[in-house]
């Protein structure tokens, strides 16, 4: 073979190898960024401090990768000098190598959904709640509801934080600070004070915080929403004659909700909660109102009601009355009742 022919053949085979390579490089980097590379959809939640080697390793013992090889190569492409960015994140079956790598070193969340319902009648309730779906800390929690400057800022205070919470599903990024939640929180508050809302309260001579404290009122006395108006009614027709709410749950809120029934020696307590000894509403919400109670206070029952009690059928709902020698009756109905049901019990 001569020298030129030698050449060429040399030429080719470069090209050949150069072209190979290229294709090879091409084909790799069209299925890193193309190619679903997952199988199942699975949530991650990452943590501060994480590595990224740790991560990486989660990610190909947990969430079924099809070829680990793309998945690297496109992990240290993405965590090059980068560490993981916390959060919560969602790996799909659609997803390619590239995008979950870029995803989880640029910090592309997924949001999660902040469940704020049932009973929250003490801080460390709320505390608890809320650490418990985000990754702040229940102390962190406690410490934003006690910091009196940051809560000026919406237009509350420490005692009456309870009324700038709207119970609702949020969705949120699992990473959010107390401030953003409580940003969340006066969004949905001022949403909800509508001007038409607002028209009802000062028809009922009631302030936008003095409906909270009333609504936080109703929900301590039933958790059965057809007769929260009527309850709002009762206590709406006893300020009207200034007559005292004497409200059982104002009572066991003086006692941080430590007593499971209210005693005539516990309505001796020295509080301005004390809806016993002080006439008009308490300074501040005893609880986290309700959306149900905030609208039944502000859609009352206008019935000319007093007076309410248990019911003896004893199924969670009340006797109304208008005079007192009705409610009498009423009482000493449920007090039969309850004596033959103790009797019974025995």
């Amino acid at each position: 073979m001569t020298s030129k022919k030698k050449t060429l053949l040399l030429i080719v085979l470069c090209l050949l190898l150069v072209g190979t390579l290229a294709a090879r490089k091409a084909w790799t980097f069209y299925y890193d960024r193309k190619v679903p590379n997952f199988s199942e959809t699975k949530e991650l939640y990452v943590y501060p401090g994480t590595r990224a080697e740790e991560l990486a390793r989660y990610i190909l013992d947990s969430c079924r990768v099809r070829s680990a090889v793309s998945f690297r190569r496109a992990f240290n492409e993405a965590f090059a000098g980068v560490d993981p960015k916390p959060g919560h994140y969602t790996v799909t079956a659609g997803n390619t190598s590239m995008y979950v790598a870029r995803m989880l070193s640029r910090g592309w969340q997924t949001p999660v959904k902040l469940v704020l319902s049932g009973t929250m009648r003490q801080q460390g309730a709320i505390a608890r709640k809320i650490s418990n779906q985000m990754m702040l800390d229940s102390l962190d929690v406690i410490r934003a509801l006690r910091d009196s400057a940051l809560l000026a800022g919406y237009g509350f205070t420490r005692e009456d934080v309870f009324g700038l919470f709207v119970p609702d599903t949020y969705e949120v990024y699992w990473t959010a600070s107390m401030k953003d939640i409580l940003d969340r929180q006066k969004e949905a508050y001022d949403a909800f004070w509508t001007d038409a809302n607002k028209e009802k309260a000062r028809l009922l001579g009631l302030s936008q915080k003095e409906v909270s404290v009333l609504a936080s009122i109703v929900g301590g006395e039933t958790n059965y929403e057809p007769e929260m108006p009527t309850i709002a009614g009762v206590y709406l027709n006893r300020l009207r004659i200034g007559m005292p709410l004497q409200a059982d749950p104002t009572v066991a809120y003086c006692f941080d909700y430590q007593i499971t029934r209210v005693l005539k020696r516990h309505l001796e307590v020295d509080s301005p909660f004390n809806t016993y000894k002080h006439a008009g509403l308490p300074p501040a919400p005893i609880a986290v109102p309700s959306r149900a109670c905030l609208h039944a206070v502000l859609n009352p029952d206008r019935r000319a009601y007093f007076y309410f009690c248990a019911s003896p059928e004893f199924d969670g709902t009340h006797r109304f009355a208008a005079t007192l020698t009705e409610h009498n009756r009423n009482a000493a109905a449920y007090q039969r009742a309850l004596t033959l049901r103790q009797r019974n019990a025995r």
